[in-house]
């Protein structure tokens, strides 16, 4: 496919490239001077660096000890030793150049001089022994980086086993829950509300007499945010969200983008009011620490519980049965919605009732009432969603098995009430919590999955809005989109992985840091071996090749369109150009691209070595073709546009690749000729060095015409057709006596060979007409047969009835195969 012509706005966009470049090569120089540094002065530089090093681990040692309990600090320290870790690493390569310059000097001294040997000068033995003590320093500094990277590694996986076993100890602990009927638990259940109302009355005064302006401002901005992100997502996906038609022939994409975002912008419209209702609360001083804290957990509460409302009406749509994702009734639809509301309704409040005994400071027994009950409602509220089965007569569930998830709900909930009636209150408070949001996490993730496959099917993006528009815009073919389709299904698929999944790790007692340390080991650096490179390296070089080939296609289309057209260069001459100028930068976007991904390139020894081995195997062909499609760009026998007789192949040259070249044949057909062969075997170029060239055409006339008359009509002929050339004139040739005609051959020369057959076919028609209007004949290939009677056959057979008078006749036995 032919590039498009690049014009001049190209160059700001090659010279940006090159200034980006200029950039880094600066950048580098800087980096390698800030990195130089003097041997003769690294130790006294790296001394103090690893004296801070251990005073870093010190601190931290005692840190760890003090907050073994919290786990969030406890990841907080993980990562600085870590950081640590790597800092010391750095600190003990650092001294390697320096040791192999001391031991390299040491070699070239060699040893002092044994007893009866002449003493060496003063000057060698006081070089020696300074490079012997300065060696003795840094390998006593070395030590003592390596003794240092040993202590922190103890220390990350001493806090490893601290996480591990506060974990455990938080999720099996075993509580007394006889105190729920002890008879002082409504006293201090009545203390606390009172302790709540005080504190809440108290701050609610302040903020009327103080901070009512800032309160109002702040509540406004956030509203203000939140409804912005709401209605300008309702005017931008609006025909995403909204349950406008009701037919039973609804897509399932239709069904799953309404599902989805129906949930997720009104989620997110909430989640910004609240975060942004928080911080500002905070920026104004209106918050007092333990009000805080309440606000955060009751919005966390609010949050959680409207998202999963949110799903639970998108997925099972009790109203509209035709918007409905699982394939149940109207009545097991709207029977699963209210369990499941309830059922995080309790959790959140479970929740809130936790963070609001931390702020008040309530006492244990009462703790222990408050996760009873919720637990406890939360396993039968498990138990009945179990319980659910759909209605038998309904249509659409004849197919529908409800059984696993069933017995999966019920079990829970068996697990969760006898957890917590014998005290396990961690373990049946996880499971709740756990079967609430990790359920929303991954019934969100699910709709997400399925939207996108439904999203990568043959002919349904086109049929999108999305398609539509870009049809429209960009008047695109529905195979392009069908790509299209393809590449959007494999970013939301990577999305939703990139965000589900650490929700997920968080709500299972992973912190933050683990997570951000885990996505930065992989994205920094994967050791495969000896090998070792980073995704985002990796992605670094992608870029920086897709960036050069982008630029290298748009080149070639510049140099092609706007210097080699205007300088009325040869086609074959531009194409050759053209085909060397994209092989280099395409080749050149290549290296740089490794070089960007981190990727040593004398490494590629090794793959070099293999496809070496395979070419003598398996690649010769495909070499062969290679060096064969170079040598046809270099020497041009032929070029696009150029009729040839390749074999048994003839056509013009569309286009010349490394490997194969193209041949469009008189019937259209394209044929695709490898370069080797073309290199091996004879080609017959017509249009070479010009498209000059001759064709006969041969013609009969009955023996017994006039041949000179027969001359002059072929040469009157050619001379009249305008595209016959007369210099060199046509020519009639006497070609032979022929068995049934006299043959004639009329050469004639054409400046275009390529209007051949139009030129035989009007010469043709022009020679059939002059032929009938002088009486010449065209004949046909005949023959004349004569019989011949010879006398002595006939007196032969007259004789033959005499001969056999008296003799009796012996009948022949018909023969099968004999017509007669």
């Amino acid at each position: 496919m032919p590039m498009p012509m690049v014009n001049s706005r190209l160059q700001p966009v090659v010279s940006l490239l090159f200034v980006v470049l200029s950039f880094i090569v600066c950048i580098d120089g800087a980096r390698a001077q800030a990195i130089d540094v003097d041997p003769s002065k690294i130790y006294e530089e790296q001394k103090p660096i690893v004296e801070s090093y251990v005073q870093e681990a010190n601190e931290l040692a005692r840190r760890v000890e003090l907050n073994s309990d919290n786990d969030a600090l406890l990841v907080q320290y993980r990562s600085q030793l870590e950081a640590l870790a790597s800092e010391v690493l750095k600190s003990a390569v650092t001294f390697r150049p320096r040791l192999q310059e001391i031991n390299a000097r040491l070699e070239q001294l060699g040893s002092p001089p044994g007893e009866g040997m002449p003493p060496e000068p003063d000057s060698i033995r006081e070089e020696r022994v300074e490079l012997s003590n300065e060696k003795a320093q840094i390998n006593t500094l070395i030590g003592e980086a390596e003794s240092l990277s040993l202590r922190v590694n103890r220390m990350i996986e001493q806090i490893n086993v601290l996480r591990r076993e506060l974990f455990a100890a938080t999720l099996w602990r075993r509580y007394d829950v006889s105190v729920a009927v002890s008879p002082e638990v409504l006293g201090e259940l009545s203390a606390e509300g009172e302790s709540l109302y005080r504190r809440t009355t108290s701050w609610l005064r302040f903020v009327v007499n103080f901070r009512m302006q800032s309160l109002l401002w702040a509540t406004f901005f956030s509203l203000a945010a939140a409804c912005v992100i709401f209605v300008g997502g309702r005017r931008l996906l609006g025909h995403l969200m909204e349950r406008r038609i009701v037919s039973e022939n609804l897509s399932y994409l239709s069904r799953l983008s309404v599902a989805l975002w129906s949930t997720l912008l009104p989620t997110v419209a909430l989640t910004v009011f609240f975060g942004l209702t928080y911080l500002l609360y905070q920026h104004f001083n209106i918050l007092r620490d333990d009000i805080a804290q309440l606000l955060a957990g009751f919005f966390q509460v609010t949050l959680i519980v409207f998202f999963v409302e949110r799903l639970c009406w998108a997925a099972l749509s009790p109203r509209h049965e035709s918007w409905r994702l699982a394939q149940v009734d109207t009545a097991t639809a709207t029977k699963l919605y209210w369990l499941a509301v309830f059922t995080a309704v309790i959790t959140g409040l479970d929740y809130l009732l936790n963070v609001i005994n931390e702020v008040l400071g309530s006492p244990l027994s009462l703790t222990v009432v408050k996760s009873l009950v919720a637990t406890v409602i939360v396993g039968v509220l498990l138990i009945l969603i179990g319980l659910v089965r759909p209605r038998r007569d309904a249509a659409e569930s004849r197919r529908f098995r409800f059984s696993l998830l069933s017995y999966i709900f019920f079990g829970l909930g068996i697990v969760t009430i006898i957890s917590a009636v014998l005290g396990y209150l961690g373990f049946a408070r996880f499971i709740s919590q756990q079967i609430v949001i990790t359920g929303a996490i991954i019934s969100t993730m699910y709709i997400g999955f399925q939207a996108a496959g439904a999203l990568s099917a043959e002919d349904t993006f086109h049929n999108t809005s999305l398609g539509h528009y870009l049809r429209r815009t960009f008047r695109l073919e529905d195979g392009t989109l069908d790509q299209l389709g393809v590449a959007a299904s494999i970013i939301t698929y990577v999305l939703i992985g990139v965000i589900g999944l650490p929700l997920i790790l968080l709500q299972w007692g992973f912190q933050w840091a683990d997570i951000t340390g885990w996505a930065y080991g992989i994205a920094s650096q994967i050791t495969i071996g000896s090998m070792s490179f980073s995704l985002i390296g990796i992605l670094s070089g992608i870029l920086v090749f897709i960036v050069g080939y982008f630029l290298t296609r748009g080149f070639q289309g510049w140099l092609d369109g706007s210097v080699l057209a205007r300088g009325k260069v040869d086609p074959g001459v531009r194409n050759s150009i053209k085909t060397a100028v994209g092989y280099a930068g395409i080749a050149l976007a290549a290296i740089i691209g490794i070089s960007a991904a981190g990727i040593n390139l004398s490494s590629l020894a090794l793959v070099a070595g293999a496809l070496s081995l395979g070419v003598g195997f398996g690649l010769q062909n495909i070499v062969s073709n290679f060096v064969s499609g170079l040598i046809l760009l270099a020497e041009r026998p032929f070029q696009a546009g150029d009729w040839i007789e390749a074999g048994a192949v003839t056509g013009t040259v569309k286009r010349i690749n490394v490997r194969a070249t193209e041949i469009e044949t008189f019937q259209r057909q394209t044929v695709i000729l490898p370069n080797s062969e073309l290199i091996n075997a004879a080609v017959g170029n017509w249009t070479h060095r010009n498209k000059l060239g001759r064709i006969e055409i041969r013609v009969g006339v009955a023996y017994g015409s006039d041949v000179r008359k027969v001359h002059d009509i072929l040469m009157e002929i050619a001379r009249s057709h305008p595209l016959v050339l007369k210099n060199p004139e046509p020519f009639v040739f006497f070609a032979d006596f022929g068995a049934s005609s006299l043959d004639f051959e009329l050469r004639l020369y054409l400046s275009d060979v390529l209007n051949g057959l139009s030129v035989q076919n009007d010469i043709r028609f022009g020679i059939v007409d002059a032929f009938a209007r002088e009486g010449i004949e065209i004949p046909f290939p005949q023959t004349d047969l004569h019989i011949r009677t010879d006398a002595t056959a006939v007196q032969w057979k007259q004789l033959e009835p005499e001969a056999t008078v008296g003799r009796t006749k012996r009948r022949k036995r018909p023969d099968p195969d004999d017509p007669n």
